[in-house]
């Protein structure tokens, strides 16, 4: 009876034993699973971080001329639980420029700078220094100089320019500053113009990194005939308001005109030097000569200045030459 009490046990044990099968199974996995995550989380990793570099405390009237980087990268070494915690923003490395001079300077950038976790460890940083190029900010006032391309009309001329505002305020790094000494326009075109002109016109900016006080000017340009001096030789010399024979000595005169080119180009003399002899009598005196020019011809200069008339007793008749009649 002993026996058979034995052997109904046995049975149960392993009819227990099958119905709890499963979830020892599942247990077991659960265990695995977890040490192997456990574990997984203890292996040394490394990870690349974006990290933001700020630099600060540049002297007043001071500006950094190049474009440092904003960003390095970081290849930090440690456990992978370790380096998810990680946050680029809070290893922001901070560059002091307190003191810095002007012109070039070379800041190195190393792992000791970055603040991680115990544990983990900066293996590289990308790139390892940042160049800075400063300078100092100045300002100056520049005359405007109005860019012109043409030419005008021919026979014609730029008489006078008129800008407003007649000057500008230029500021920026000194470098690009002070070599400047006056402050161009964009082109404002006068080709083939015979009247004044009136129109706004661009500054242009001499670089990039420079500011203007005004980026537009009224520009006026005054346009008018070209104006020449040209002499005549030989000119012929004729007596007026008389009505005797009379001569001249001398006959012929050389005068020195001015006045616009085109009309000067196609200008005849003939007729306007002339002796006035209204009022005088038979015989010989010393008169002015004189020059007869219509609107817009100025005489500049003539010889002779006088000239010797004699008129006869004898009346003219018909057309006289102003020789001898």
């Amino acid at each position: 009876m002993a026996w058979f009490g034995n052997m109904l046990n046995s049975r149960e044990l392993r009819r227990r034993l099958r119905r709890n099968a499963g979830l020892r199974s599942i247990s077991l996995l659960l265990a695995i699973g977890l040490w192997m995550f456990v574990n997984a989380g203890q292996r040394n990793a490394v990870t690349t971080l974006s990290v933001p570099v700020s630099y600060r405390s540049l002297p007043a009237g001071y500006v950094i001329i190049n474009r440092p980087p904003d960003f390095v990268k970081l290849e930090v070494a440690g456990t992978r639980n370790l380096l998810s915690l990680l946050d680029p923003e809070r290893l922001t490395v901070k560059l002091d420029l307190t003191g810095v001079p002007l012109g070039h300077s070379d800041f190195k950038i190393g792992p000791a700078q970055f603040n991680v976790p115990p544990n983990t460890v900066v293996t590289r940083v990308t790139p390892d220094e940042a160049q800075i190029d400063v300078d100092r900010m100045i300002s100056r006032d520049l005359p405007v100089h109005l860019n012109l391309t043409g030419p005008v009309a021919k026979g014609h001329q730029i008489n006078s320019i008129e800008l407003q505002p007649a000057a500008v305020t230029v500021s920026g790094p000194s470098r690009f500053v002070a070599p400047l000494s006056r402050a161009e326009t964009d082109p404002f075109d006068v080709r083939g113009a015979d009247a004044d002109l009136e129109r706004v016109v661009g500054v242009e900016r001499p670089a990039p990194e420079v500011r203007l006080g005004a980026v537009r000017v009224l520009a006026k340009v005054d346009i008018g005939e070209q104006i020449e001096d040209r002499e005549f030789r030989g000119v012929d010399v004729q007596v007026r308001d008389t009505d005797f024979k009379s001569r001249v000595d001398p006959q012929k005169a050389t005068i020195t005109l001015r006045g616009p080119i085109l009309k000067l180009a196609n200008f005849d003399p003939k007729g306007i030097v002339y002796v006035d002899a209204q009022g005088g009598g038979p015989g010989s005196q010393e008169l002015p000569l004189e020059v007869d020019l219509p609107d817009g011809i100025a005489l500049v200069k003539q010889a002779p200045v006088k000239v010797r008339l004699r008129i006869f007793r004898e009346r003219r008749s018909g057309n006289v030459d102003g020789k001898t009649s």
